[in-house]
C-alpha cells in the first residue's frame, strides 16, 4: 500500500497526471467530494481530473499527519500548502498560499489502487484567498 501511495503522490507532486494514474486499476473509483464531475470512473476519467487539477493547483506540499491501515484500505491525513493561480471555488487567485487538510481514503485490489476518495477544506481554501 505504502510503495503504490508513495508513488501516486510522487507523481501528483511533479505535476504528472499519468504517472498519477497508472498506479490505479483499469476501472478505478476516483472520487473527490465537492468536485465539479462528481465521482469519476476509470484510468481515462481520473487522468482528466489529474489534468485539470495541475492546471489549477501547484502542490508544494502534502504532510502525512496520520495514517490508519485496514487490510484493502488505508486512510491518511493530509497537512497540504500550495496556491491556486487562478482562483478556487469562487475567491480569487493569484500566489498567495494556501494550507489546508486533506483525508485520502485508499482501496486497492491486486497489486493497484482501486478507489480513491479525496476530502478537502474547501472553507480553508476559499478563506486564505479572499481573505485581504
Amino acid at each position: 500500500m505504502d510503495r503504490l501511495i508513495e508513488q501516486h503522490l510522487t507523481a501528483e507532486m511533479a505535476n504528472d497526471p499519468a504517472g498519477a494514474v497508472a498506479v490505479y486499476t483499469d476501472d478505478v473509483e476516483h472520487d473527490v467530494v465537492g468536485w465539479p464531475t462528481g465521482p469519476v470512473a476509470g484510468q481515462a476519467a481520473a487522468k482528466n481530473f489529474y489534468d485539470q487539477l495541475m492546471a489549477a493547483f501547484v502542490n508544494e506540499e502534502m504532510a502525512t499527519v496520520r495514517t490508519l491501515y485496514g487490510d484493502d484500505f488505508c486512510v491518511i491525513e493530509h497537512n497540504a500548502r500550495g496556491r491556486f493561480p487562478h482562483g478556487f471555488a469562487g475567491a480569487p487567485g493569484g500566489d498567495r498560499p494556501v494550507m489546508f487538510r486533506m483525508l485520502h481514503v485508499f482501496e486497492f485490489r491486486g497489486d493497484a489502487i482501486s478507489r480513491e476518495n479525496v476530502w478537502l477544506d474547501a472553507g480553508a481554501i476559499v478563506a486564505q484567498l479572499s481573505a485581504p
